[in-house]
């Protein structure tokens, strides 16, 4: 059964962080935030979910990128229990799909636990001020496969808070596995 994310609490500021990306530099908020928004995503390689709509990703990242809005991805799983979501993996996997956006690891989870990040995706879409104006779905997927009748459900909403600044007030949330959390 997929975990959802929970409702967008808006206007709730972004966390400054500082992570390692697979080109093996550290990237701060402050230097992949956007002119005109930020979009942070929680994902994962091994995620059914997450591999169903990669290609959506990478090409709502690309389109985003057009109007001033950055993107990163983050993966904070477990990868001492899920070997798959290791850092070697990692760097495979955003170069397999030729990621146009950092991907940065949190080792610690202390970067998950702060944004709250239940699942893989979790889509966290920020305006300009880093305000949170949307937390929602990509797109519509059946038996994980993307429904590609209109277009993403995420770039619509971050378009519009490119636009008014605003997220929609009604979104559908993003659906996935939990993220893979450490225990001692």
């Amino acid at each position: 059964m997929p975990v959802e994310t929970p409702i967008c609490d808006f206007n709730k500021k972004a966390l400054p962080f500082e992570l390692k990306s697979t080109e093996n530099k550290l990237i701060s908020l402050n230097e992949i935030k956007g002119e005109n928004g930020t979009l942070i995503m929680f994902i994962c390689n091994h995620c059914p979910y997450v591999k169903a709509i990669t290609k959506d990703i990478v090409h709502d990242c690309e389109e985003l990128k057009k109007i001033g809005i950055n993107s990163v991805a983050i993966c904070s799983n477990d990868s001492v229990n899920y070997p798959e979501d290791s850092f070697e993996n990692m760097i495979k996997f955003s170069k397999n799909n030729d990621f146009n956006f950092p991907y940065l690891v949190d080792e610690t989870q202390e970067v998950a636990k702060a944004y709250e990040a239940t699942c893989t995706p979790d889509f966290f879409g920020y305006n300009k001020n880093l305000e949170l104006q949307y937390r929602g779905r990509m797109r519509e997927l059946k038996n994980l496969i993307p429904v590609r009748d209109t277009e993403s459900d995420l770039l619509n909403a971050m378009k519009q808070i490119y636009e008014t600044g605003k997220g929609p007030k009604n979104q559908i949330p993003s659906a996935g596995c939990s993220i893979k959390w450490k225990y001692n």
